[in-house]
C-alpha cells in the first residue's frame, strides 16, 4: 500500500499538470544547442564519432571492410 507522502505528491503532481494544461500557451523551444549527432547510415545517437558522421558499430563494419579511405586496423 502506498505511503500517504506518495499520495500527497502524486495529487500535487496532477494539479500541477492540470494547471499547466489548462493555460493552453506553451513556450517554444529556443535553445538552438539541443541538437542531436546521430549516424548517418544508422541513426543511431549514442557513441557517435564525429570525424567520420558514424556510430562506432558502422564505423567498425566500415574500416573492416576497407570502405573508409585513410583508415587501416591496428593490429594485423
Amino acid at each position: 500500500m502506498a505511503s500517504i507522502s506518495e499520495i500527497v505528491k502524486s495529487q500535487k503532481q496532477l494539479a500541477r499538470r492540470a494547471a499547466y494544461l489548462k493555460k493552453g500557451v506553451r513556450k517554444p523551444n529556443r535553445v538552438s544547442t539541443r541538437g542531436v549527432n546521430r549516424c548517418k547510415i544508422t541513426g543511431r545517437p549514442r557513441a557517435y564519432m564525429r570525424f567520420f558522421g558514424l556510430s562506432r558499430l558502422t564505423f567498425r563494419e566500415l574500416a573492416a571492410k576497407g570502405e573508409l579511405p585513410g583508415v587501416v586496423r591496428a593490429s594485423k
